[in-house]
């Protein structure tokens, strides 16, 4: 077996061998199968894995288009894809649609763009990062809502030169970028792998058992990859290091962001959070919700330093949140005297902060974290709120970057 490609037409034979025998599986159960026999733990593992041989084993690696080229783009909002790992996409944008069926009709690749800003619903040239990835389709399931599920497998990085056509076409130009030969570093190999297995025990992420294959694997890059995908870092830190090209250095920076201490929320914070949670009790609210948190951080000191920095009217938007809260919120009121609790949302966005300032370097999480963080809850009327008085998140990260 020389590549991913040979596993993936055992994949579609086993398949097909199962199919004759009114056994009906998907292709991407075909894959984790084909994997398991293989001895490793899943797809994403065995390809990782396998495009590693490939590009840094000694094998020669399959020559590359030079030049520009054009396929199908597609603008994803809330991951960073990188090379060698699937990942499920759900599609429901029309031109993005257009795009895959586009792909699917030519039998090409697409290219993987992640938006500066998940909020932007017609994205073009100009608000996608330049460096992305190419990508093959591996299976397209179309969902009851009217929306796509599609399976992609993540291969090389591209620069996008532009968008073809209007703004949000679904075409993109791009042409290859080079990472450079292999680099040895085996000592730093072997330091991330160790890292990352302690990374992965203190914050419970669930991962295959490859250290005795990812530490043995010669090329840096491959390796800042997988770990990279796994790690839980911001969409802008990860797009860093997607568009890191010198191997080492990619490596060298997933190291030092495993090893960065995490910041302990400020006293400021602590009672922000406090009183958001007090807003939800007064109201017999059984859920604190991203509103009553916003609410609580317009007190906050440094969010409010940020909110008056963008011109917000402090008056009109507090005025907004309580109007919410008092009149839209009344199926959260219980009878009982149970505290209120944070929504599943309220929780994402402090770990989002959290991230945030860790990877800033700040050395404590602040109302200005929490504020940043609640942007990509892209259905909150807290961000409706927020971006009717003028602030985005561009903004509020260039201020939390000064600060």
């Amino acid at each position: 077996m020389r590549d991913f490609r040979d596993a993936k037409s055992m994949a579609q034979t086993l398949r097909e061998s199962l199919t004759t025998k009114a056994v009906t599986i998907s292709h991407s159960e075909s894959l984790e199968l084909v994997s398991k026999m293989l001895g490793v733990a899943d797809w994403n593992t065995l390809s990782a894995l396998l495009q590693t041989e490939r590009h840094g084993g000694g094998l020669p690696a399959a020559p590359r288009q030079t030049g520009t080229s054009s396929y199908p783009v597609i603008p994803i909002r809330d991951l960073v894809p990188f090379p060698a790992v699937v990942w499920p996409l759900f599609v429901g944008r029309v031109k993005t649609m257009q795009a895959l069926d586009q792909a699917f009709e030519r039998q090409c690749e697409v290219v993987l763009a992640v938006q500066r800003d998940s909020a932007t619903d017609e994205p073009g040239f100009d608000d996608v990062y330049e460096i992305g990835v190419l990508a093959q389709l591996l299976e397209l399931e179309r969902l009851g809502d009217g929306t796509l599920k599609v399976l992609v497998q993540a291969g090389r990085r591209v620069a996008i030169r532009r968008f073809i056509g209007e703004s949000g076409a679904s075409e993109a130009e791009v042409t290859d970028v080079s990472e450079g030969p292999v680099t040895e570093a085996p000592d730093l190999i072997q330091q991330a792998v160790k890292h990352f297995q302690a990374y992965t025990v203190a914050r419970e992420i669930r991962i295959p058992q490859i250290w005795p294959l990812l530490d043995q694997t010669r090329d840096p890059g491959r390796v800042a990859d997988i770990i990279a995908s796994r790690m839980k870092l911001p969409l802008s830190e990860k797009q860093k290091l997607l568009a890191t090209l010198d191997t080492v250095e990619r490596l060298t920076r997933v190291d030092a962001l495993m090893s960065l201490p995490v910041p302990p929320p400020s006293p400021a914070l602590d009672a922000t959070r406090r009183l958001a949670l007090d807003y939800a009790n007064q109201r017999k609210h059984q859920t604190a919700t991203l509103e009553h948190l916003l609410l609580a951080l317009i007190d906050d000191t440094d969010a409010a330093a940020v909110l008056t920095t963008c011109k917000a009217d402090i008056g009109a938007l507090k005025a907004a949140l309580l109007n919410y809260i008092d009149h839209e919120l009344k199926e959260f009121v219980i009878e009982g005297e149970a505290d209120a609790r944070p929504s599943a949302a309220f929780g994402r966005v402090i770990q989002r902060a959290t991230l945030d300032a860790q990877t800033s370097g700040h050395s404590v999480v602040s109302g200005a974290n929490m504020l940043l963080a609640i942007f990509p809850e892209t259905r909150s009327p807290a961000v409706r709120f927020l971006r009717e008085q003028g602030v985005w998140p561009g903004r509020v990260s260039d201020l939390n970057l000064r600060g």
